[in-house]
């Protein structure tokens, strides 16, 4: 019976969806770090994609929320910043999930550097590598703002860390 309490407890925290990238739910990226049952709380941890991510307060409203309608009463949302979220955690679904919506990948983890990278990155709409950087931020702090030469068509790249 607990190991269904807690399979259904995963299930409604993990369906939550991201509300910068919607196409993304929060165990896609890799947020939801774990749910615990014991007695009649549930505790979901998560981790923030950077440390002042404004997205976190609603994401845990949104758990609490997605828990409620699971039929859980007793809920409690840990956040915890150790280890740092990186974009290791993101699955290849993922990443396929965001080129679909119009937003490059991170680069392969072993290419990552956390210093300004002048490597071109593929367009996600024309698959271009002649790409030029715009901006280091995008509509948000783990996003870069880029354009393709080849289709003119700006997009967003999710940065690699």
């Amino acid at each position: 019976m607990a190991d269904s309490l807690q399979e259904r407890a995963y299930a409604a925290a993990a369906s939550v969806v991201d509300p910068e990238i919607p196409v993304l739910t929060i165990a896609d990226l890799g947020i939801l770090r774990d749910v615990h049952v014991r007695d009649d709380e549930v505790e979901a941890v998560i981790t923030p994609t950077y440390s002042g991510c404004p997205a976190m307060p609603i994401i845990a409203q949104e758990i609490e929320a997605a828990l409620r309608n699971a039929g859980f009463r007793k809920i409690r949302v840990k956040t915890v910043l150790t280890p740092a979220w990186t974009t290791a955690w993101l699955g290849e679904d993922a990443k396929r999930k965001l080129l679909d919506y119009g937003i490059a990948p991170p680069l392969a983890e072993h290419t990552c550097s956390l210093a300004h990278d002048p490597r071109p990155v593929a367009c996600p709409h024309c698959g271009s590598d002649q790409t030029e950087r715009l901006s280091e931020f995008g509509s948000t702090p783990c996003k870069s703002l880029w354009r393709c030469r080849s289709c003119a068509e700006p997009f967003e790249h999710f940065k690699c860390h």
